[in-house]
């Protein structure tokens, strides 16, 4: 609601009705106005812009109850509407349900459950209201190739991209992995002079070292066994555009300096080639390490990181952005409602609190994948907190051993709560990929399965 005051109408042409639910709904609302008949009803909700009303089927005029919706919900569409009547037949409440009556409730009144339906209305009008404000939020942040933030860091982040995208600088993304680095990329790309050209994207962590090479600078016919044709590579296929290593810290020593060269020079060959071609795109790498920490252990070249490492963007992890939580999830939910073909859903308030507070170890890709298992999985409109799953719920708890202890009976049911708190959340993290969730953990892909079955994951 735009106000904080909630304000109710009351129409009925009995006045001990109308007197009777005035003052039971005393606690329940802030303003309560009373109307006998559909033309009075309409004067006062012209004049008091009321957000919910309760109104009887049955009035003594020419305008039922439910034309009287009709016509309130034509004047002010965001208005809730509770039609009561002592005849409570099954057409009735379809009748009032289309003409967009928020519930319905036959008489005899039982005061209690009215004022159950009143909160509930009030909670459904504050939590669209919260919606409608999430929508007009996400609107202002300006949405730059898929890059939702309205937080202080993120919106440094879309300044750098902005006062360095239309340069020939090489940049290079840090940050935490699923905090959206390609986006980040994309954004340089679709900015830049070159946003006509390709934009051509390799993961260099999953390539092996034998192809790589081959992958970055192409390969000419009979160059080695299987080359049954010429391949351009990627710094072929990105002339005129940009070219986005990512993972560029997972690259072999070899691949180390061939990258340099060709960042130095400007130019390659083709593997098996003699022919000079020119390095005619726009370098953007990111990584997910501390690059100084590799230099240190000698497994990152110095000189190629400062070639490029030349204008450092660093993404926020999105512990470090909560703030921006409400929008993502709005924007998934958006997203994934509409590609799954799923009415719109809504997130409670108090499940919001939670998620905001969750630690989200994957990041943005977590939460959206997230997001998209309750659009697929979720039956109603509303996701309340205790819909979550519990690796949510959990997650969102204080992690201090204090907190712990006070949630376990012992140590090693505290242990176990851990293990599965922590291979859930890889397994997020890696889209649920067991081989990679296994790497990551540092088990065999045998012992991951045994342990998801222990503790329920699959």
């Amino acid at each position: 609601m735009n106000d904080s005051e909630f304000r109710v109408l009351i129409v009925d042409d009995e006045p001990n009705i109308r007197s009777g639910l005035a003052k039971g709904l005393v606690k329940e609302v802030d303003s309560i106005e009373v109307a006998a008949d559909p033309h009075e009803a309409l004067a006062k909700f012209e004049e008091t812009s009321p957000h919910l009303v309760i109104a009887d089927v049955r009035l003594n005029s020419d305008i039922d109850g439910i034309e009287l919706v009709r016509r309130m919900r034509k004047l002010r569409p965001a208005v809730a509407v509770i039609v009561i009547t002592a005849h409570g037949t099954v057409e009735t409440a379809v009748d009032a349900m289309r003409a967009g009556a928020f519930d319905f409730i036959a008489k005899p009144l039982d005061l209690n459950l009215v004022r159950q339906q009143v909160k509930k209305a009030r909670q459904h009008l504050e939590l669209r209201a919260e919606n409608v404000q999430l929508r007009s939020r996400l609107a202002d942040a300006g949405e730059l190739s898929g890059i939702i933030g309205n937080c202080a860091a993120m919106q440094d982040v879309l300044h750098q991209i902005r006062q360095v995208a239309a340069t020939e600088a090489t940049v290079m993304i840090h940050g935490e992995s699923g905090t959206g680095k390609e986006l980040v990329a994309r954004a340089l790309h679709d900015l830049s002079d070159r946003s006509d050209g390709p934009f051509v994207a390799v993961n260099l962590g999953a390539m092996p070292e034998t192809l790589l090479e081959s992958e970055l600078f192409g390969h000419e016919k009979g160059s080695f066994s299987g080359a049954s044709r010429q391949k351009p590579g990627c710094f072929e296929q990105a002339a005129g555009g940009t070219l986005f290593l990512d993972e560029v810290t997972e690259m072999s020593p070899k691949s180390q300096v061939d990258l340099l060269r060709v960042l130095e020079s400007r130019r390659f060959n083709r593997v098996g080639g003699e022919q000079v071609l020119e390095a005619d795109a726009r370098v953007v790498s990111a990584t997910n390490k501390s690059v100084t920490d590799l230099i240190e252990e000698n497994t990152f070249r110095e000189d190629l990181y400062y070639r490029l490492n030349v204008i450092p963007i660093e993404v926020p992890s999105l512990r470090q952005r909560r703030d921006d939580i409400p929008l993502l999830i709005e924007h998934f939910l958006q997203h994934f409602c509409t590609r799954h073909r799923r009415p719109l859903k809504h997130v409670a308030s108090d499940a919001m609190r939670t998620l905001v507070a969750n630690q989200w170890p994957g990041n943005v890709r977590q939460l959206r994948n997230w997001v998209e298992r309750m659009v697929v999985t979720h039956t109603g409109d509303v996701i309340e907190a205790n819909q979550l799953p519990a690796e949510v719920q959990l997650a969102s708890k204080p992690s201090s051993a204090n907190a712990r202890s006070l949630a376990y009976n012992s140590l090693a049911e505290a242990v176990e709560a851990t293990e599965r708190d922590v291979i859930a959340a890889a397994l997020e993290t890696c889209d649920f990929h067991r081989e990679n969730t296994a790497k990551r953990l540092g088990v065999s892909v045998r012992t991951l399965h045994y342990k998801m079955g222990r503790h329920g994951l699959h």
